[in-house]
């Protein structure tokens, strides 16, 4: 007859390593808890369903860890295949899609009908979690017409926005009842009754500032930002405010808006802004609760620093 403790070294064997990672955690646990994180959800992450589902592992994991993640979301992979059957064709100018009163009823159905849709149920299959709005409720985003500048010209790109105006309320009631808002990228008309397309970027950067996060992580379809791409993939993990915007006019168009969110988050009082590799799967939790930082870190500048 067995004493029961035959198999106790094995099981001890096999559990230390699991014990470690998670004590590993701990400090990071400690600096993080109670605080609110913006994360801006697309790229990779948003069609390949392991990404997917990995993706709302980490969040529920913030969410149980003692963190208050909110998740900001757009879908231009998916808007151009609606539109695409819709007969309307997709057009862009300054990296901005060209959103026609047609093209604006599509792009909101896919935003709050579909995408959106679905991450609330990925999020909602560890619990009761996730709440779904769009920046058009309770007056979370308002924004009047963004009209980009293209060789000295402002140039009309239909219903695309520029966010003029946050109210934090919902999402903060949200938060404080436990739950995790999921906000599409749509923000209600300041001068008349339409809706605006706003850039996922530049509306998570606006929310985090406005939350007064204390980080925003944007998930890319790269490592980071390169130091000096084409001719070298080294990525840059860290830089200030200021070492930023000093690189932003050579960026490429899609990193633009990213790194401009990131700039506006850190100077407007967010701790600090991350691009990470949404292509890597638990890339969030990997670059909060470890030292092996995934992606580049944007901070503010030092005091003194211009």
């Amino acid at each position: 007859m067995s004493d029961g403790k035959s198999n106790a070294p094995t099981r001890k064997h096999t559990a230390l390593p699991k014990a470690q990672i998670l004590i590993e955690a701990l400090p990071w646990l400690t600096r993080h808890h109670g605080e609110t994180v913006v994360i801006k959800f697309g790229g990779n992450a948003m069609i390949d369903e392991d990404l997917k589902a990995a993706f709302a592992q980490d969040v529920v994991f913030l969410r149980h860890a003692g963190l208050k993640p909110v998740v900001v979301h757009g879908g231009g992979p998916q808007i151009s295949a609606a539109l695409d059957k819709h007969g309307i064709v997709s057009e862009f100018k300054a990296g901005l899609r060209v959103t026609t009163e047609d093209a604006m009823d599509v792009v909101r159905m896919v935003l709050a009908g579909q995408v959106q849709r679905e991450l609330v149920g990925l999020l909602n299959q560890h619990g009761p979690l996730a709440v779904g709005l769009t920046g058009e409720d309770a007056h979370t985003l308002t924004a009047t017409k963004h009209q980009p500048e293209i060789d000295g010209e402002l140039v009309d790109i239909g219903r695309v926005g520029e966010i003029t105006e946050i109210d934090t309320g919902a999402i903060e009631a949200l938060l404080a009842d436990g739950r995790i808002p999921v906000v599409s990228s749509i923000a209600r008309s300041q001068d008349d009754h339409h809706v605006y397309n706003v850039n996922a970027d530049t509306a998570a950067a606006a929310l985090a500032a406005a939350l007064g996060a204390e980080t925003l992580m944007v998930l890319t379809d790269v490592e980071g930002l390169y130091e000096d791409w084409p001719d070298s993939d080294e990525v840059i993990s860290r830089l200030t405010a200021s070492e930023l915007e000093k690189l932003l006019p050579d960026l490429s168009s899609g990193m633009v808006p990213k790194m401009e969110g990131c700039l506006h988050a850190v100077r407007g009082g967010v701790t600090t802004a991350r691009v990470i590799d949404g292509r890597v799967q638990h890339s969030i939790l990997l670059e909060i609760f470890t030292d092996e930082g995934i992606g580049t870190m944007v901070v503010p500048d030092e005091q003194g620093e211009s």
